[in-house]
């Protein structure tokens, strides 16, 4: 196999409250980690502002081959932020009013009947929030429950604000809650080409054309989660700019753990399931969608072509993989019922060497298109 000296990737991260900088220490610490895994010696580079967005450049080296990749991150997160800059009450509200929307669209309809955990997840910030606020308010109506004075209502709906604002929003906060409203806000807002992802889609379609300018042996369109939904914009988009874009290059697309069906099983997702479509056509991409069965916040076994519409094309390759096989027994048993930490370890670095490694997709001298034939327990041919 004829390895890779350049690559030009497009990062496009998910779920998590994380800015460029922020993702580029998670990447170093997880490719310090897997490069002592399959005995591949990492240099990330700190973030950059260039032309073509925010870039780390990533050198890896392995048995005297020498990888250079330029990763540009594409997050949302200050999207994410300026959702998030509300008064809680607020949050709360519009969360539920997106909940509703998702409802309306088909969403929740849909998830269910094509994969039913995630619609489990859809439901899972909502009824938190809503058996919490039964919680305070039986708390704020018990003495009229007991039939004593009401008089007492004086002292248990403080105690009932207390419960709910100290008690439930906190622990809240290790489910990350109020970023999951968030989330699927912005997620309805995708879908509905809303202003704000609209334009945030736009540039950072002029910034990879800017940055495709670059020479490289491959180009790679990496994303996480909700970030697939992203990633398919941008690139749908990019190539409405310039149609030619990809030709000539070797060109990979790659969803972990995608939910790009998040957005574009909504009935509103008419552009976004087109640029499902271009991409699912186009002869110069290999697209393939990674997944694990113990992460349940991605539409496991369902392939984003075919339910978009899309039964002509080529569909995307659907990679499994466990996650029992990168990691420790010990970090497994761990983490393997922590869902939102499963759900990143997509991106993170591996204990054991199996076939899949983010740091070695991305970074690593083998061809990114080689990982669609992966076999998860079984290290690839360096």
């Amino acid at each position: 196999m004829t390895k890779v000296s350049s690559r030009l990737v497009f990062y496009f991260p998910g779920f998590d409250p994380l800015d460029a900088v922020a993702h580029q220490r998670r990447y170093a610490r997880s490719a310090g980690q897997s490069g002592a895994t399959f005995g591949v010696d990492y240099t990330v580079g700190n973030v950059i502002r260039s032309e073509g967005g925010d870039r780390m450049d990533v050198r890896a080296v392995h048995d005297g081959h020498t990888t250079r990749a330029t990763i540009y991150i594409h997050d949302h997160n200050d999207l994410i932020s300026q959702l998030r800059d509300a008064p809680v009450w607020k949050q709360i509200a519009l969360g539920f009013e997106a909940g509703q929307g998702i409802v309306r669209e088909g969403g929740a309809a849909a998830y269910f009947k094509h994969a039913w955990r995630f619609g489990l997840f859809f439901l899972f910030p909502f009824l938190f929030i809503l058996l919490g606020g039964i919680g305070a308010l039986f708390i704020a109506v018990l003495p009229l429950l007991l039939g004593v004075s009401a008089l007492l209502l004086v002292l248990t709906i403080p105690l009932a604000w207390l419960f709910f604002m100290k008690g439930v929003m906190p622990f809240s906060e290790r489910f990350h809650t109020l970023h999951l409203f968030a989330d699927w806000r912005f997620a309805l807002k995708v879908a509905q080409e809303d202003p704000m992802a609209r334009d945030w889609i736009e540039k950072k379609a002029e910034l990879v054309l800017k940055a495709l300018e670059q020479p490289a042996d491959e180009v790679l369109f990496v994303s996480h989660s909700m970030g697939a939904s992203l990633a398919l914009a941008v690139a749908g988009r990019l190539l409405e700019l310039k149609a030619d874009a990809f030709t000539g290059r070797r060109v990979t697309f790659v969803t972990l753990g995608g939910a790009a069906l998040q957005c574009g099983l909504l009935s509103s997702a008419a552009r976004l399931r087109q640029s499902i479509g271009v991409m699912a056509h186009h002869e110069d991409v290999v697209w393939f969608d990674i997944q694990c069965l113990t992460d349940p916040i991605h539409l496991y076994k369902c392939n984003t072509a075919k339910l978009t519409g899309h039964e002509d094309a080529d569909q995307p390759t659907i990679v499994p993989i466990r996650f029992k096989h990168s990691l420790s027994d010990e970090r497994y048993r761990k983490n393997k019922r922590n869902f939102l930490r499963m759900h990143r370890q997509y991106v993170l670095g591996s204990d054991r060497a199996s076939g899949y490694d983010f740091a070695l997709l991305t970074a690593g001298p083998l061809p990114a298109a080689s990982f669609a034939n992966l076999r998860s327990s079984r290290p690839p041919q360096m």
